[in-house]
This record gives C-alpha cells, structure tokens and sequence, in this order.
C-alpha cells in the first residue's frame, strides 16, 4: 500500500543535493511525521527531487498545504476526516495516509467508518470495500506499533 522509498543518493547525484534555503530537508519531513507518524514515500520523493531542482516551488507548495490542511475553522481530526474521504472518493491510495492522520488526531473507528458509508452512497461498493481494506490496514500498523513499544 505505501510505495517504496527512493534512492536519495542516486537523486543527489544526478539532479544535485537538496537546496531549499528556507527549511531542511528535516524540517520538512518533520511535519509529516508528526501528523502521520512518518515521512510517507512519495512526499519524501518530492521533497528530495524538487528540494534539489526547484527548491522555490516546495515552499510554497508546503506554504498552501500548510495553509489549506490547517484552516482554523476545523480541528486536526476532522480536517483528516474530510481529506480521508475526499481521497476515498477518488479512489486514492493517499487516503490511507489521511485516514493514519485522522487516527493519530483522535478519530474513533467508528468515524472512520461513517466515513466510509457516506463514501459508499455516492461511490459505491469500491470506497467501502477499499474503506474497510484501509482501516484494517491502519489497524495493522496500530498493532504492529504497540508491539514495538511506540
């Protein structure tokens, strides 16, 4: 389900290192960990590649994430909630990392699941299916992660 990490070495080689003046690397991936607990792959892809190519571009792109991601009409959990299922009704796999967030904010399984069920009625059979495949998944990781001791 989370797509594999990138040759960050093999990126600093032939596009260069990563040269945003505004943030690290780090401190850009730092956000991600705190909301889902890690530094998904993609993103870390993004912020290595164009960190490295248009350093411009990821402030801002981090500026108006930061910004629309944190309206301050809406708490955390409920911002993840709707993203989990904005993200759901496409189809995308990127709901799950929202649906993690939306958990790791205080989202009970049973919102993740009405969730799921508005989903249905205007997406069907696929969002409930991929729904409940997701929270199983997330519920996996949360095992896995008391196990671990974190």
């Amino acid at each position: 389900m989370i797509p594999p990490r990138i040759d960050k070495d093999a990126v600093r080689q032939r596009m260069g290192p990563y040269a945003d003046t505004k943030a690290t690397a780090e401190e850009r991936g730092r956000i991600y960990e705190d909301l889902i607990g890690f530094l998904p792959p993609r993103i870390e892809a993004r912020l290595t590649v164009t960190g490295a190519i248009d350093p411009e571009i990821v402030d801002l792109q981090e500026r108006m994430r930061e910004h629309a991601m944190y309206p301050t009409c809406f708490d955390v959990k409920t911002a993840q909630l709707m993203l989990f299922g904005m993200l759901l009704m496409d189809m995308s796999d990127a709901a799950a990392l929202h649906g993690i967030a939306a958990r790791r904010a205080g989202a009970t399984w049973e919102e993740m699941q009405a969730v799921i069920s508005l989903c249905f009625l205007f997406r069907g059979l696929p969002a409930a299916n991929r729904g409940a495949e997701m929270l199983a998944n997330i519920a996996k990781r949360e095992v896995q992660a008391d196990a671990e001791g974190r």
